[in-house]
């Protein structure tokens, strides 16, 4: 039911070269200084939240409640229900993602490595942790380009044969779209993040969709999920995430 949840992260700089006179009257070219663009990006030890997520495809559209709960560099846990009945769970840490659901009795693990060659990506924890919280997903890159527009400044990126697009807004400082978008196969990534609210001392997006859009035999695939939140805080008070399969549950 809910294994689909997987299929599924400024200033204003112009640059210029200048001469001066020194003692001796030569002229010496002053070195520019790199490329360089403030992100606020959420900082935490522990992260929680209700949100609404949308689940869509090219056959059905589904909406469930979930609970989310961030480790810092470590875990993302979730629960989902629908109509106040319990319907699944999620755990994804640093070496796989585990999506079990309630109603069918079943749960499905699925490693990095088996995502990354799916969508010709490079998926790790990460990015998916990135994706969740709005911050940036990929590292800061060599070559990295800035165009600086009256509303936004956008920041574009290479990593291998995948082109990365940031779209930063140059008064909230928040990465508010990203664009992933691998040559070969033109498979992409598209994240959008809006109704950015106060959480601790940094802006968090409250609303995010995130689409992606990869080749399969069949044709172009279209998988979204839509995040509403209506609840977020972040801490350092250590929050737990139970997680277990019960033995009867079929691995798919």
């Amino acid at each position: 039911m809910l294994a689909s949840l997987c299929s599924r992260a400024v200033r204003w700089l112009l640059l210029a070269a200048v001469v001066f006179q020194s003692c001796s009257k030569k002229t010496v070219p002053v070195v520019a200084p790199p490329p360089h663009v403030d992100i606020q990006e959420i900082d935490f030890g522990y992260l929680q939240g209700k949100a609404r997520l949308t689940f869509k495809d090219d056959k059905r559209e589904r909406d469930v409640r979930a609970n989310i709960r961030v480790r810092k560099d470590s875990v993302i846990w979730m629960t989902f229900s629908v109509a106040g009945i319990q319907g699944g769970k999620a755990l994804l840490n640093k070496d796989s993602i585990t999506v079990v659901s309630t109603v069918d009795k079943e749960y499905y693990v699925f490693s990095y490595v088996e995502l990354s060659q799916r969508f010709n990506f490079t998926i790790d924890y990460a990015t998916l942790e990135a994706a969740l919280l709005g911050n940036r997903i990929v590292p800061k890159t060599e070559g990295e380009q800035l165009t600086v527009n009256e509303a936004a400044t956008l920041l574009d990126q290479q990593s291998g044969s995948v082109a990365i697009r940031n779209e930063i807004n140059n008064l909230t400082k928040k990465i508010e779209k990203v664009q992933l978008r691998e040559s070969t196969t033109n498979n992409e990534l598209k994240i959008d993040y809006s109704n950015f609210q106060p959480v601790g001392n940094k802006l968090f997006p409250y609303n995010g969709t995130i689409s992606v859009f990869y080749k399969t035999a069949a044709g172009i695939i279209n998988n979204t999920i839509t995040l509403e939140y209506s609840k977020a805080e972040v801490g350092d008070k250590e929050l737990k995430f139970p997680f277990n399969i019960p033995k009867r549950y079929d691995r798919r």
